[in-house]
Formats: structure tokens, C-alpha cells, sequence
């Protein structure tokens, strides 16, 4: 299908009065493949007679900075967009993030993990398998359930002597409570079954990042009422994730759509540590809003309005 009619289809698709958000991590500028993720979501949801918010994930600290994120509102600003209500930036409310952990702890989904990257490739060599040949899923390999075998009393003395641990998702258990034919509807495509298993014990919070995106996006698109999640193609996987953690936390479930990235020449997806070209770069080199909106792969004539 044509983009432009991919678009009206989705836009007919849209739940009445959607909210949608664009949720960017300030750890750059922001480039073309944001400002299509950017305006996807606030045209499905002008075109469901919604709302559209935006968020900022800056949970990581040490890559994320203040400068980044007034950029992002000045950014979007001379792109056209307005955002409904204020800015809400993740690391403004952790205690609510260490609430749903200590909801998923008190019922056993929880466990420390104290292994480090080594520790876990070793493991995995253990095991047989070449590092390059070993189970993967979404987010890398899959961890080997190392520290999941730990008694209590192990897990209690580690944690006294200081020793710096993750939190994983007991994911065997986690299944075990999630309602059975886990789904989730995908505009276009309807109901999509859902597989988290294939993230294995996923980390949902550690030392470093006190919560994970995985939980931070779900709480917060609960907590926000986001009707309708938009995201790139490359963001799908995590779907199956997030749906069960909103299913074991009893959070309403959103519609979703999964948008096509934006691409550079050479093929790859536009990415910040590739050296994207910035909004405010193609603004400073006297491109004008409409311009870069045509850059990024947003078809005129499609907004509604």
C-alpha cells in the first residue's frame, strides 16, 4: 500500500479521541527519523479528535542532558507541532517506577541478578554455545537464568555485602499469571498474538538505571492514558513485553502502530550515533519547516485538517 494511503487508513483506524505521544531520550538532537515518528503521532491523533503528549525518557542520567531537551521542544515547536498539557520527564518519578517494582517483587516475578556481562558470556561458553551462535532474543542474548537459581539466603547475603545487582522479570513465572492468549491490536493488522517469552528473564531495573524502558513506557503510558502507542517498525518486538507487564500490573491496554523507519542513503536507519543530520542543522542551513517535514518521509497533503 502507497504511503499516503497507508496513512488515511490508519488515520479512519485511529480509536476516537486517541492520545498518542512522542517519548525522545535527551541524549542528542533530534533528526529526520524523529520528526516522522514525531509528527505520525500527532496527526493520528488530530485525526481522531485527541490528544497528543509528549515525554521525555530521561532515565539514564549520564547520557541524558538538560540542553538536549529544551532543544526538543524548540525543536518541534518550528516543526508545527504542539503538544497538549506539560512535559513529562521520567526521572522527575522514580518512586512511582520503584512502586510497580516492589508490586512485581512482593508477588515473586522479581529476582536480583548479580552476574555482569562477562560473567554472562562465560556462562553462556559454559553452556556450549559460541557467543555469536547463542539464543537471542529483542534485546541481546538471552540471559541463562543464573542467578535466578540462587536460594534466599544467598540472594539476601549478596545484596548485604554490597555487591551491585539488576532486577529481572522471572519470565516462567511471569507466564504462569498472565491471562492465557496474550494479544495486542496492531492498526491495519488487527490482533497480533503476543510471545514475551522470547525476551527471557528481561532486566527491568538496575544499578546504573534505576528502571528500565520496558517498564518506564508501559507505566507511563498507563499513568498518562495513552490510548494509542505509535512507534517505528524497530520498536515492535518490545510490544510483547509491554503487554505483559500491563497485564500483570492490571494496566488498560492501548492500540498500537508501528510505523516504517526513515532510512539514509546508504540504507541504514537514521540513528543519532551515526551522524543523522540534526533538525536544527537543516534549520541553520536555511531549510524551512515544510522542507524537512518532506525530508522525513511525510507525504503533503496527508494531514487531516
Amino acid at each position: 500500500m502507497p504511503a499516503t494511503a497507508r496513512l488515511r487508513h490508519l488515520f479512519s483506524e485511529s480509536p476516537p479521541g486517541a492520545v498518542t505521544r512522542f517519548a525522545p531520550s535527551p541524549t542528542g538532537h533530534l533528526h529526520l527519523g524523529h520528526a516522522h515518528s514525531a509528527l505520525f503521532a500527532a496527526s493520528l491523533a488530530e485525526a481522531a479528535g485527541g490528544r497528543f503528549l509528549l515525554r521525555l525518557e530521561d532515565i539514564d542520567r549520564s547520557r541524558c542532558r538538560p540542553e538536549f531537551a529544551a532543544a526538543i521542544e524548540e525543536d518541534l515547536a518550528w516543526l508545527g507541532l504542539a503538544w497538549d498539557g506539560p512535559v513529562r520527564a521520567q526521572s522527575a518519578h522514580m518512586p512511582a517506577y520503584r512502586a510497580a517494582l516492589d508490586r512485581l517483587a512482593g508477588r515473586g516475578l522479581l529476582y536480583p541478578c548479580f552476574c555482569t556481562r562477562a560473567d554472562i558470556q562465560r556462562e553462556v561458553a559454559a553452556a556450549g554455545h559460541a557467543p555469536h551462535l547463542a539464543p537471542r532474543g529483542p534485546d541481546g542474548p538471552l540471559y541463562p537464568g543464573t542467578c535466578r537459581r540462587l536460594s534466599p539466603a544467598e540472594r539476601e547475603d549478596r545484596i548485604a555485602a554490597g555487591q551491585p545487582y539488576a532486577l529481572r522479570l522471572d519470565m516462567a513465572a511471569a507466564l504462569a499469571e498472565a491471562p492465557p492468549g496474550l494479544s495486542f491490536h496492531e492498526l491495519g493488522e488487527g490482533r497480533l498474538r503476543c510471545d514475551p517469552g522470547q525476551f527471557g528473564d528481561a532486566v527491568l531495573a538496575r544499578k546504573d538505571v534505576p528502571a528500565s524502558y520496558h517498564l518506564c513506557v508501559t507505566h507511563d503510558d498507563a499513568l498518562q492514558g495513552v490510548t494509542l502507542v505509535t512507534r517505528g517498525e524497530d520498536l515492535r518486538p518490545a510490544t510483547h513485553l509491554h503487554r505483559l507487564l500491563q497485564a500483570l500490573l492490571e494496566w488498560p491496554e492501548p492500540a498500537y502502530a508501528h510505523h516504517p523507519l526513515i532510512l539514509g542513503p546508504d540504507g541504514k536507519r537514521l540513528a543519532k550515533r551515526e551522524g543523522a543530520p540534526a533538525l536544527r542543522a537543516l534549520r541553520a542551513a536555511g531549510q524551512a519547516p515544510a522542507a524537512v517535514r518532506a525530508m522525513a518521509g511525510w507525504p503533503p497533503g496527508v494531514r487531516p485538517g
